[in-house]
């Protein structure tokens, strides 16, 4: 049930009243009529464009098209009060009873409420956290893992059919120094001194590493060369951290539907049948590239190289995909896996990079839209860096990781819960404070800590109402007569109750799920405001100390805490019944 949508539909049958008996000229396309909130909420509770945008088409004045359309509103019983402003928007009341019937519907549907069939099942490959195997996650990675994964969420909510994926970077150089680093501390199990080199990986967690490949093969590989034994370490220590980075992401409430492997595109061909299908198009030839920008002509040496015409699919200049000695360069596996997931179906993909990948973008969209022949749009999120401090300072470094703080170290201290809410507290691509003495702050400054105690809240009430003999399950309370829920503070928590499809529907579009925390504060700032009012007022109290007027007041609480907990659930917070 979208309510935004109930009363479009009322406005659109009304313009169509007014083609059909001649007030409007046949043939106008409805397709740009809207009915949004008001910016200004005195205003009303809805606004509609529709005079504004049929006026030049219809060649009629934007205030004679609204003043028709506002006594055939006017008419419908939903509509209380339908008035012209301006040059010919038109404000929209709506009568009490639309609101009272809103708050039981919320309760009749639950947390299906608001979920959204605007995806019509098109399947989508969400692509996140997928950090180098080469040690824990950091900081850095949480936020993007929950971004992603709270993205997935919100798709699936509004309909689509979404593919959670990880790539595993386990082909390129990084993985040998892994294996070297795995090797030193497997030398150092056997009692050996060792130094780790700069381009090696000294963090404490290879040390039960380094012992279990001691515990697997005893001495075969002491004093042993390179050749030996580099590619049975690579696979164990690569394994080795895949595990731990699994047992990370699911700490923090994240699990993968797919982990692809990098190295499954060498040797097997799928790097030469993307690249194939590209030379296919015409997108593949030989050729010298401009010297960069910044470089002088006295550093710059021109060679001729195999380049992909990304510039025909809006890239600003052509990029290489082989180098001069017959090697692949870090684009070509990258196009290769993207043609697998374009051959796997998938009707639109996400990448969700770090914001230092931003120079990556146009030549993968490039990529995507040359495989596709445009068919499979790619959106990249870049995920900007966050900044820890404690007690005003910056967070020190992990002891384990010797160099970052892990996202191990932030689940530990905060819990999964509040570092998964506060991560979606800014818009991706903005830089995010998190202040470890803030988010374990219980006041209204500290947003999950708020939104957290208005379901516990409503929890509380249902617990008391129930012992003082009122019926809370929802199929009573449905039954309730709500006619009496007409103060304009209950009023106002039930308009925002009604923001919830269109909001899930919006901030699926722009894919932005920060958009669904941003809503549930301002929906607890609204349920609060309403408990306090009840200290003053007795008639706004939830429990009345009269228990057979209890169960109409009590429904209002039990919708919020319904919108609550399926917003929680897009964000993958659990809504707590207590606060501790």
């Amino acid at each position: 049930m979208n309510l935004f949508d109930d009363i479009k539909a009322l406005v659109l049958d009304a313009l169509a009243s007014m083609t059909a008996n001649g007030a409007l000229p046949e043939g106008l396309d409805f397709g740009n009529v809207n009915v949004e909130p008001p910016r200004d909420p005195a205003h009303g509770d809805m606004a509609t464009n529709a005079a504004m945008v049929l006026a030049k088409p219809a060649k009629l004045k934007p205030r004679d098209i609204a003043q028709t359309l506002v006594e055939l509103l006017a008419a419908d019983p939903r509509i209380a009060l339908a008035e012209v402003a301006g040059p010919g928007f038109i404000n929209l009341r709506l009568s009490d009873g639309v609101w009272q019937g809103l708050v039981s519907r919320v309760l009749e549907t639950g947390t299906e409420y608001g979920r959204s069939q605007m995806g019509q099942g098109r399947k989508v490959n969400i692509e996140y956290v997928s950090a180098n195997p080469t040690g824990p996650m950091h900081v850095g990675h949480t936020r993007g893992a929950v971004f992603g994964d709270a993205l997935a969420n919100l798709l699936a909510y509004a309909g689509h059919t979404v593919t959670r994926e990880y790539y595993i970077n386990d082909g390129g150089a990084q993985v040998d120094v892994l294996a070297r680093s795995v090797y030193l501390r497997y030398l150092e199990a056997h009692g050996q001194e060792v130094a780790f080199e700069d381009g090696t990986y000294p963090g404490d967690y290879l040390i039960e590493v380094g012992q279990a490949l001691k515990a697997k093969v005893g001495d075969a590989y002491v004093g042993q060369p390179e050749s030996v034994w580099l590619t049975e370490v690579r696979e164990f220590s690569t394994e080795a951290m895949m595990e731990l980075i699994r047992a990370d992401l699911e700490a923090l409430g994240v699990k993968m539907d797919s982990f692809f492997s990098e190295k499954s595109l060498y040797g097997t061909g799928k790097i030469e049948a993307a690249l194939a299908d590209l030379e296919s198009k015409g997108l593949i030839y030989q050729g010298v590239l401009e010297p960069p920008k910044g470089k002088t002509l006295e550093d710059w040496e021109p060679r001729e190289q195999t380049l992909f015409r990304s510039t025909a699919h809006g890239d600003d200049v052509d990029r290489p995909v082989k180098k001069s000695d017959g090697g692949w360069t870090y684009f070509a596996p990258d196009i290769a896996y993207h043609f697998d997931k374009v051959s796997r179906g998938f009707d639109a993909l996400v990448d969700v990079f770090g914001a230092d990948h931003g120079g990556y973008v146009k030549r993968m969209k490039a990529a995507v839209s040359a495989l596709s022949d445009g068919r499979v749009p790619l959106d990249v999120k870049l995920i900007q860096l966050v900044k820890l401090t404690r007690n005003g300072e910056p967070m020190k470094m992990s002891k384990r990781a010797g160099t970052f703080v892990t996202l191990r170290d932030v689940v530990d201290q905060v819990g999964a819960d509040v570092t998964r809410f506060v991560m979606l507290t800014r818009k991706n691509d903005a830089p995010l404070d998190f202040d470890f003495d803030k988010v374990l702050e219980q006041s209204k400054d500290n947003p999950v800590f708020y939104v957290q105690y208005a379901h516990a809240r409503v929890c509380s009430v249902l617990r008391k109402a129930e012992a003082a003999g009122i019926a809370v399950d929802d199929a009573a309370l449905m039954a309730t007569d709500l006619s009496g829920l007409d103060h304009p503070s209950e009023l106002a928590v039930a308009r925002k109750l009604a923001e919830w499809p269109r909001l899930v529907e919006i901030a699926a579009q722009t894919g932005e799920p920060h958009r669904v925390a941003f809503y549930l504060y301002d929906l607890a700032s609204d349920f609060h405001g309403l408990w306090n009012r009840g200290n003053d007022t007795p008639s706004l109290r939830f429990l009345p100390d009269d228990p057979a007027e209890g169960a109409a007041k009590i429904v209002l609480p039990r919708a919020v805490a319904v919108v609550i907990s399926a917003g929680l659930g897009i964000l993958g917070v659990k809504p707590l019944e207590e606060m501790r």
